[in-house]
């Protein structure tokens, strides 16, 4: 192998213990708990609600075989982090920001 080559075991580094399911259900939780307040619900956040899978009702990483719900958040980060960003909200953002850099 030539010094530059890069080994495969090298070049990536694994989710090997990181939750990304639990960094997603916490920023779930901040969300809906952000959301209990009537004026920061809009038709853009009862949809995304509406997409939350079953799963993070259980809290059964099992019945989350496709990563719905880390889907789910990471599709949605940019608007999330200004949503957590407008509302000040320390708890939300670095919930966010830990499953953003760990998972997304």
């Amino acid at each position: 192998m030539k010094r530059d080559e890069i080994r495969v075991d090298e070049s990536y580094i694994s989710f090997k213990n990181i939750d990304c399911y639990e960094n997603a259900c916490v920023v779930i939780d901040n969300l809906l708990r952000v959301l209990e307040e009537p004026k920061n619900k809009n038709a853009y956040w009862d949809k995304v609600v509406s997409q939350i899978p079953k799963s993070y009702y259980t809290r059964s990483v099992k019945e989350d075989t496709s990563e719905e719900l880390l889907y789910l958040v990471c599709s949605n980060v940019f608007y999330m982090i200004e949503f957590f960003e407008e509302l000040e909200d320390e708890e939300a953002i670095n919930s966010l920001d830990k499953c953003e850099q760990e998972c997304c």
